[in-house]
């Protein structure tokens, strides 16, 4: 029975991510609202990016529910790639979006979403970007263990990824001379390196939020896991 719920909770994730993507896409063309420009299109913004994220997690644990048609070795792949996708990025990534959008947004909307969007992306459309993020990112917890790698080897992976975010929202600006989010043309330089490094320890903590959580959920059993399939990579 558990096994049917994680399977129909994956198909029904992807679908409803791929849905997201899609509306989004639809709006090519469209008049943008104040506060959007065309350069970099909407791979510049965190939300979107972590919307692929969570796609391609939930697409590949589809596949991986579906696995007794793969090969044995095709089959612990996609389940390491899996597991390393959730525990490294998009549970710590999905929660920092949730958490920072809605935080800055109860501060001063125009700092993150000005009203002028509110015409171009529907509330339930924000709401899919940046809420129900978080209900799919717990139910997976509660649904299937995960195996984690060692945190200073998760940290470093996600610290790569952050900085390579970072430099491309600084390309963008210096390309363009717009900020990708309003909020950070008012800080200094020495804020601006503040603000990205509390930014990171956000992050951080949510890596370490997801690892705590799976290990609470599952215990032994994730404990488990994680050491079977150590002794299988050796």
């Amino acid at each position: 029975m558990a096994g049917t719920q994680r399977k129909v909770f994956h198909i029904l994730a992807f679908a409803w991510y791929t849905f997201v993507i899609q509306s989004i896409a639809a709006k090519d063309g469209e008049a943008l609202p104040a506060g959007i420009f065309v350069y970099g299109g909407p791979w510049k913004y965190l939300t979107f990016l972590n919307l692929v994220l969570q796609m391609v997690f939930f697409g590949l644990s589809v596949v991986n529910d579906f696995q007794s048609s793969l090969g044995k070795g095709t089959a612990k792949q996609f389940n390491m790639c899996k597991d390393l996708l959730f525990s490294v990025f998009a549970f710590p990534v999905g929660m920092f979006v949730v958490l920072i959008f809605w935080a800055i947004f109860a501060y001063d909307r125009k700092l993150v979403y000005p009203a002028s969007m509110d015409d171009f992306f529907p509330p339930w459309m924000n709401h899919a970007m940046h809420t129900l993020v978080l209900p799919f990112l717990l139910g997976e917890i509660l649904l299937q263990p995960h195996t984690f790698p060692k945190t200073r080897n998760g940290l470093a992976a996600l610290g790569i990824v952050g900085m390579a975010y970072l430099s491309w929202i600084i390309w963008v600006y210096l390309t363009v001379g717009i900020w990708v989010y309003p909020l950070l043309g008012l800080f200094s330089t020495p804020g601006l390196l503040g603000f990205f490094f509390c930014n990171m320890s956000v992050v951080t903590l949510f890596y370490l939020l997801g690892k705590t959580l799976n290990k609470q959920v599952w215990g032994r059993m994730a404990m488990s896991s994680t050491s079977s399939r150590g002794k299988r990579n050796t």
